[in-house]
């Protein structure tokens, strides 16, 4: 039998246990993976197709699991890719939670802001000469 003392979204028995829904059960037990939030996918493929107009780029991979999320850019679908973009929330309090890293594995730059990491795909002044 159930009472009605709750604890959160829990329900507590007479005998004292606590039962849990199945939803929340799936949760803990299952975390969803790490995603890319909208604006930091919008992000991405502002550079993405900035890249792909260039030519230098020609592929992407998206990869989501449960400790991080990586877009992947490939110059051919059959090699290794160029970079990774990282997402990784365990680091948000430390270095920062993005990451760009080399096809030699690595960190071209890091931090708390996406946008700030992403400045390492941008062009600096050339020299243009006549």
């Amino acid at each position: 039998m159930m009472t009605d003392q709750s604890h959160g979204s829990d329900w507590v028995s007479a005998g004292g246990r606590v039962v849990v829904g199945m939803d929340e059960f799936r949760k803990e037990k299952n975390p969803p993976p790490v995603t890319f939030h909208r604006r930091e996918l919008d992000a991405i493929l502002r550079v993405y197709g900035r890249m792909v107009a260039a030519n230098e780029w020609r592929d992407y991979a998206i990869d989501h699991t449960k400790d991080m999320a990586v877009f992947s850019v490939y110059r051919r679908t059959s090699e290794v890719p160029l970079f990774r973009i990282e997402k990784n929330p365990r680091l948000a309090r430390k270095q920062g939670a993005f990451s760009v890293v080399a096809a030699s594995g690595m960190i071209l730059k890091r931090g708390h802001e996406l946008d700030q990491v992403l400045k390492v795909f941008d062009k600096g002044p050339r020299v243009v000469r006549g």
